[in-house]
């Protein structure tokens, strides 16, 4: 399904885009969120986006719809997506490659839009002051209404009074749409395949920031070294290189190459009986890889490579207030060769670079999770 959504600054486009994201299992997405990312580029384009962004200005149809239409070819949005923020225009609108299913106008009037858009932060922001929203507002009657009734015109639109309640609001949209919610699920809405996430990557390449990053998204986090590090503290060990790797090998030679992943199996068991996806942080090795595929082949396995420079890599673990010894050449040699890490990283589903600032890794993570989430 591909909705549009439609109204004036306020009216409550993206939380009832949000709410719509989960309910019927399709990416919600704004423009404006499209050249954020695309700005953090160091590409061409995103520095001709970041500039127009600083300097406030509207970026031209041309380039909107070209980007909007190869932004939405990406592989999460060919189930469907809810699009807020575009079409702007009928000339956008006529332009838009993609076939829009419905678009949902959330009509409002202009002194509820303008109360809530002055509420709505403790601190009123430069570009939300009462001139620029009524600015907005008169650019969105001059250039957006006539898309209303462009689509009105091909019987596509549907009108729902954002007055109401936010629940109100969602249910005439779902109800619009053909759906109703039952026990808070749409009645519709076909129950989605368990999927396991593993993070995998060299030393101090962010695996640790990665599996707080969707923990934070409410995702169950399972630490493969976990086992390691309790077993060094518990007999009162350092933590040095020569420690860890000598309770590894112990470990596989108890276990087999697929310790980890035999020793975490019980917990990822529960943790998929209560959870969509789970996040396994740090697994290394083909068997342990094997060992998951095997045992859980109800459930999609993604494999996350993150990847840093060396320098960067010992930088950081350098700087930790805790295992801060635990880098250098021999570890990078035992990862590649010991616990055959190098087969996972090579075999992975995506890679993402964690060279630069946290932010832009979360906004690279932010995009991997979503494809993942809308695959299933």
């Amino acid at each position: 399904m591909k909705l549009v959504l439609l109204g004036i600054q306020g009216s409550g486009k993206s939380t009832q885009g949000n709410l719509l994201s989960h309910q019927l299992h399709i990416p919600y997405l704004s423009t404006g969120h499209i050249f954020r990312l695309i700005a953090r580029e160091k590409t061409t384009l995103g520095r001709y986006i970041k500039e127009m962004i600083n300097t406030g200005v509207l970026i031209p149809d041309d380039r909107t719809i070209e980007i909007v239409n190869q932004y939405l070819g990406k592989q999460e949005y060919q189930k469907g997506y809810i699009l807020d923020g575009f079409p702007r225009t009928v000339r956008q609108a006529k332009k838009f490659r993609n076939n829009v299913d419905r678009v949902i106008y959330i009509k409002i009037p202009d002194k509820d839009a303008l109360w809530r858009l002055l509420h709505r932060n403790d601190s009123t922001r430069s570009d939300e002051t009462l001139p620029a929203l009524k600015k907005r507002i008169d650019l969105f009657k001059k250039l957006t209404l006539p898309v209303v009734d462009y689509y009105r015109r091909q019987k596509k639109l549907t009108v729902i009074n954002g007055v109401n309640p936010i629940e109100v609001v969602n249910k005439e949209i779902l109800h619009s749409l053909g759906k109703q919610l039952i026990k808070n699920h749409v009645a519709a809405w076909k129950e989605k395949k368990k999927a396991i996430i593993a993070l995998v990557g060299m030393p101090g390449s962010g695996k640790t920031d990665a599996a707080d990053y969707l923990k934070k998204k409410g995702l169950p986090v399972i630490t493969f070294g976990k086992i390691v590090n309790d077993y060094i503290e518990n007999n009162k060990l350092p933590h040095d290189e020569a420690h860890h790797q000598q309770v590894r090998v112990q470990l596989r030679k108890q276990y087999g190459q697929e310790a980890m992943a035999v020793l975490n199996a019980d917990k990822i068991v529960e943790s998929l009986k209560k959870n969509l996806i789970v996040v396994i942080d740090g697994m290394r090795s083909w068997e342990e890889y094997e060992y998951i595929k095997k045992h859980f082949s109800k459930a999609k396995l993604f494999i996350i490579a993150l990847y840093a420079d060396k320098e960067m890599r010992y930088k950081r673990i350098n700087s930790r207030k805790h295992l801060s010894k635990l880098y250098g050449q021999l570890r990078d040699v035992n990862e590649i060769i010991s616990t055959n890490v190098g087969s996972t990283i090579a075999y992975a589903d995506y890679m993402v670079k964690n060279n630069f600032s946290i932010d832009e890794f979360h906004d690279k993570l932010e995009e991997v999770y979503r494809s993942i989430y809308f695959s299933l």
